[in-house]
């Protein structure tokens, strides 16, 4: 009897793996993406200098050498979009986006209709979505694919689209590589990169937490530059034509789109987050040629789109052109980064460079300000060994005081806020912003882009920032004789008040923060 039950035992066990075996063949074969044999060819157009775009920015780039490009920092969110919506209304002939995350919210959804209002004008619209920010809005991204002047693709698409986490069961080496970039380029001759995804909370529609973030609005050869890198992406292997992907469309599913954008015409906090737009004055001072541009030299840096499938050398990877075209810092060096994850190397790395006398000052979300907590668990346990290298570090506040960074940012008074700019400064001759956090799935995992401008002007105004604002927006970490942590937090009346555990956090936060922290998880921050 008991060798009876051995031998049915083992049978279950064995008919339990052919049918585990033959469930992973099945969901391998039904998980192949479609073949891009057929997939259409299209590029950028070049002779774009006779549109209005094209004509008003020809004197400035006439009163410059060739290889100069003229930059204009957007940190103000309703300056950004407002950027954003004017050059959807100017242009005349493309319109290239490339972006992490597009929602379908109010701003996400005005700015879907000015797309396909350019398109009805005979724009040619092409949209590069990673498909890990499209979730809730297939119907109406098929709805605008279906538009005979825009055409968009979707990179590491899911095939399953209403069961994703079947896909990362069955394909996760790939799906877990994603497209950060954030690119926005009007008829080849304006381009917008930096940090902001379209969504409300990127550019402070009311009732939202304000994500303090940055771009750079860029004219001259760093457009060409950024039209290039999206032709590469646009034609990478890793880019489906929607249509292979999403459902087709019904002819009520455009129609819902406008009449989504009409509903803002008369909804009260769509049209306060409008006339806050408008009241930035950034549309009135690009017509009038107002706009304080800086003419420096700028290149346009990425990850090659190669890196969503794994393949990419390192020699090639960002970080890699980043310190190539700035070099290693020597005296000092600021770093923005919300979701800031430093590995062991750059502990060391870092360490050696405050050893050297070079100045490391760095800020990052504090635990009450991030908007994802897992994250920070691969931060907490680094500030120690920083602290002890000599490494400045500084935590956002959660809760903002209409102050000098407020102001700045357009930020009022006390608005709830979290940190998404991604910056950093070397040796006060070279800026970054861009897309690129300081983090493994930056370096390692996601493709990222950004502009690297070599302007000691703008480089020594986010350094004023380190000096005379972050302070008062932030907590300066520090670390006792015992060893432990503490956090000042200065207040506008001069007063200094020390937490000796993580601001503004439940105890439920921290443990959490613990927990995550013990998990063999940190390469995939």
């Amino acid at each position: 009897m008991a060798a009876i039950l051995c031998n049915f035992s083992n049978l279950y066990r064995a008919a339990q793996c052919c049918l585990l075996a033959s469930f992973l063949l099945f969901a391998t074969a039904c998980s192949s993406l479609p073949s891009l044999q057929y997939r259409n060819t299209t590029t950028t157009f070049d002779a774009t200098n006779d549109t209005q775009l094209g004509r008003s920015i020809a004197p400035m780039l006439a009163a410059h050498p060739d290889t100069i490009s003229g930059v204009h920092l957007l940190t103000n969110p309703y300056e950004a979009m407002a950027s954003r919506v004017h050059l959807a209304r100017s242009a005349e002939i493309s319109i290239d986006a490339q972006y992490y995350i597009w929602r379908a919210d109010i701003v996400g959804t005005l700015l879907f209709e000015e797309l396909f209002q350019a398109a009805e004008r005979g724009v040619r619209v092409r949209l590069l979505l990673d498909d890990n920010g499209t979730q809730g809005i297939d119907k109406l991204l098929a709805a605008l694919n279906a538009h005979p002047n825009i055409e968009i693709r979707l990179f590491n698409p899911f095939l399953y689209r209403n069961a994703r986490w079947f896909d990362f069961l069955t394909d996760f080496s790939r799906l877990n590589r994603r497209m950060h970039n954030k690119l926005y380029i009007v008829d080849n001759q304006v381009a917008i990169a930096g940090g902001r995804n379209i969504g409300d909370e990127y550019f402070q529609v009311p009732e939202q937490t304000a994500f303090i973030d940055a771009d750079l609005l860029g004219v001259g050869p760093v457009v060409r530059e950024s039209s290039k890198d999206f032709d590469r992406y646009w034609a990478s292997l890793s880019s489906y034509p929607a249509e292979l992907i999403l459902s087709a469309p019904s002819d009520q599913e455009l129609e819902d789109l406008h009449n989504e954008a009409k509903i803002y015409n008369t909804d009260e906090k769509a049209q306060r987050y409008i006339h806050a737009m408008n009241a930035s004055g950034a549309v009135q001072r690009f017509l009038a040629g107002d706009l304080p541009w800086h003419w420096v030299s700028v290149r346009m840096i990425s990850d090659p789109p190669a890196k969503g499938l794994g393949t990419a050398r390192s020699e090639d990877l960002l970080p890699a052109k980043l310190f190539q075209l700035a070099g290693i810092p020597e005296k000092n060096m600021e770093v923005i980064a919300p979701y800031f994850v430093p590995q062991q190397d750059d502990i060391a790395a870092m360490t050696n460079l405050a050893q050297e006398g070079v100045q490391l000052q760095i800020l990052t979300n504090s635990l009450s300000a991030t908007d994802v907590a897992v994250v920070h668990s691969g931060y907490a346990g680094s500030r120690t060994a920083l602290l002890k290298a000599g490494v400045n570090l500084y935590e956002w506040r959660h809760s903002m005081a209409a102050d000098l960074m407020g102001n700045r940012l357009g930020i009022g008074q006390s608005s709830a806020s979290s940190l998404h700019a991604k910056t950093f400064t070397i040796d006060g001759k070279h800026l970054f912003i861009g897309s690129f956090n300081f983090d493994p799935r930056s370096i390692r995992l996601n493709t990222e882009c950004g502009f690297i401008v070599h302007s000691e002007l703008l480089a020594a105004q986010m350094e004023e920032a380190f000096m005379l604002a972050i302070p008062f927006q932030s907590y300066e970490v520090h670390l006792s004789p015992q060893g432990s942590l503490y956090w000042l937090e200065r207040r506008e009346d001069g007063r200094v008040i020390r937490h000796d555990q993580e601001p503004y956090t439940s105890w439920w936060q921290r443990r959490l923060v613990d927990f995550f922290a013990i998990l063999p998880i940190k390469w995939l921050l």
